[in-house]
């Protein structure tokens, strides 16, 4: 199993000279295996996957985690949804309130130039249940668990033959306002995971400001990644004023003979 990051950013674009390392496209990965494709999130970073996808007609499959702009922005320019007769799967996870169909939504009335209803492409959106296990989806075996945030949603466990991956992103570990998941669950839900994507938006300094705002702190990651006895690790989702040296810092200091730790990097692809 292949997996390339699209889009490493949380909350809003940040394109400029300070983030062109790690990057700066909000939400989107890649999975390849075998022919098999799975997007996960459609933040900014679909319109290069779009981009990659355009030269055939092979249906397309994106799985969200929930419906935040940073993690569906990026569909209006998605080049596959303007093909006539592309076949295009959403598998939508509920949110609060329920809303699975608004990655078209977005597209409506005074807030984008071309309606979803003008979409060449055939769109079926798939809502999905707020937790399932061992779902085949386009190849592929996956899992799901409510994150800790606003609006809620899910994160995924995504295994193809016997290699696991787990895209858990804009979930507040310890969360007080909006606690789906515990920590001991979280542990249990990761245990048999090879990779794990989550996310570490802020540092310890910076969490006593950014409470409920849904997100975790870098060691907050790495203490549950340890605590499941994760492999790999990629830390995700990185603040809007993260530069590329100070993630390079953050990293340079991490010394963890036990844990592979990395920080997702826009375009950069990984074998599982």
């Amino acid at each position: 199993m292949k997996l390339t990051f699209y889009g490493t950013r949380g909350s809003i674009p940040t394109p400029g000279k300070n983030t062109v390392k790690y990057g700066g496209n909000t939400a989107c990965i890649l999975l390849e295996a075998e022919g098999h494709k799975l997007i996960i999130d459609a933040g900014t970073g679909l319109k290069l996957v779009g981009e990659k996808l355009a030269s055939n007609n092979d249906p397309v499959t994106i799985l969200l985690s929930h419906n935040h702009w940073d993690h569906i922005q990026g569909f209006p320019f998605f080049i596959p949804a303007y093909q006539k007769d592309r076949k295009i799967n959403i598998y939508s996870a509920p949110t609060n309130p329920v809303q699975h169909q608004a990655i078209l939504e977005q597209m409506d009335m005074s807030t984008f130039p071309v309606p979803a209803k003008s979409l060449a492409a055939k769109i079926n959106i798939i809502p999905l249940k707020n937790e399932f296990k061992n779902m085949p989806i386009n190849g592929f075996n996956i899992s799901s668990i409510k994150i800790n945030h606003p609006n809620d949603g899910l994160a995924y466990k995504i295994q193809y033959k016997n290699k696991v991956v787990a895209y858990v992103t804009d979930n507040e570990i310890y969360s007080s306002d909006n606690l789906n998941t515990s920590f001991s669950a979280w542990v249990e839900f990761l245990s048999d995971v090879d990779f794990l994507i989550h996310d570490a938006q802020y540092t310890d300094s910076e969490m006593p400001l950014k409470l409920g705002w849904g997100h975790s702190s870098i060691d907050q990651a790495i203490e549950l990644a340890l605590a499941a006895k994760i492999n790999k690790l990629a830390l995700y989702s990185h603040a809007p004023e993260r530069t590329d040296e100070a993630l390079d810092k953050i990293i340079n200091k991490i010394q963890l003979n036990n844990l592979q730790i990395i920080a997702s990097q826009e375009g950069v692809t990984h074998e599982i």
